[in-house]
């Protein structure tokens, strides 16, 4: 079935080993060094400039790169490997590129013929495609008829035709109205749940946080991977939100004398303050405790979630 993978290869999808890509003397990026596990989806994250596109150009064969090595679908990249990768990937780019006059299943028999697919076989995979993006009741419609998001999802359509080791999506919500994205983003989830090895690049980190298992964050160099989670733990301290009535009169003695407590800031607004803990589960109840006895009334005390979008302006920033 198309878009289903198993998650038991051991071999990784996409090897990155100080891959650089440069025009003249400008680099698009350089030194990277990444994996990409079978069956992930794995985010690329960084500001405009910061060689997102050029890097999928490359791994994707349509770019050579300017030194460093790689692999794509358990093949060196290179010239004399580049046909082999390209039968075992697909791309989506952040235009669709459709025929607007054909209709979106002719579009979809174009591109399985581009495939080499046999007409039984490219008959069999354009059902499938079209009822996993949601377009079967609109397979004889004019892809120039559709809505942006729509032909969205007819570019997924024919990502999935040739059933790819490694699919590499593009920017894939950009420009959408959000329900459009949402959409994008559903079909996006639904291939991971099926062990689908998806490459994304995307502006919007909260997407990345909902759809990726691990990213990485360049600008130009890669600045840091991970789990979403693993890279909050390595910036944030875990920490507390407090915000009472009024100010402490010497929150430093009272916050000095909790157990768990590593230190205090003065939060926005008065009578707010953040607590840096080790344990935000046990320090609260022993904070809450603490603040009530001297008479203080808490409007609200909780651990501070941090987000993606935390973790990628700290680190982007940094470079800067």
């Amino acid at each position: 079935m198309l878009g289903t993978k198993t998650r038991t290869a051991t071999r990784p999808a996409i090897r990155a080993d100080g891959l650089s890509k440069r025009f003249a003397d400008r680099a698009a990026f350089e030194g990277l060094t990444f994996e990409v596990a079978a069956g992930e989806v794995f985010g690329l994250l960084g500001p405009n400039g910061a060689g997102k596109t050029t890097t999928v150009r490359v791994l994707s064969t349509l770019l050579p790169p300017t030194s460093g090595t790689a692999e794509v679908a358990g093949l060196p990249l290179g010239a004399a490997s580049a046909s082999e990768i390209r039968r075992r990937i697909s791309v989506m780019p952040e235009t669709p590129g459709l025929y607007l006059r054909l209709t979106v299943r002719d579009n979809l028999e174009f591109f399985a013929g581009l495939y080499g697919l046999s007409s039984p076989e490219a008959h069999s995979r354009i059902v499938q495609a079209l009822a996993l993006v949601g377009l079967t009741d609109r397979a004889d419609d004019p892809a120039g008829s559709l809505s942006k998001g729509l032909r969205q999802r007819t570019a997924l359509a024919r990502a999935l035709l040739p059933d790819p080791a490694v699919m590499f999506l593009d920017e894939p919500t950009t420009g959408l109205d959000p329900v459009a994205a949402v959409e994008v983003r559903e079909i996006i989830g639904g291939l991971r749940d099926r062990g689908a090895t998806v490459f994304l690049t995307t502006h919007r980190l909260d997407e990345a946080e909902r759809l990726c298992d691990r990213v990485a964050i360049v600008n130009t160099r890669l600045v840091s991977v991970g789990r979403p989670d693993e890279l909050r733990r390595r910036l944030f301290r875990p920490a507390l939100e407090l915000r009472l009535g009024r100010p402490l009169p010497d929150p430093a003695t009272l916050f000095g004398a909790i157990r768990g407590v590593d230190g205090w800031t003065n939060g926005r607004g008065s009578g707010a303050y953040v607590l840096d803990v080790t344990d935000p589960e046990g320090a609260a109840p022993e904070v809450a405790k603490t603040v009530v006895g001297v008479g203080a009334s808490i409007i609200r005390l909780a651990e501070i979630v941090r987000s993606l979008e935390d973790v990628y302006l700290e680190l982007v920033e940094d470079e800067r």
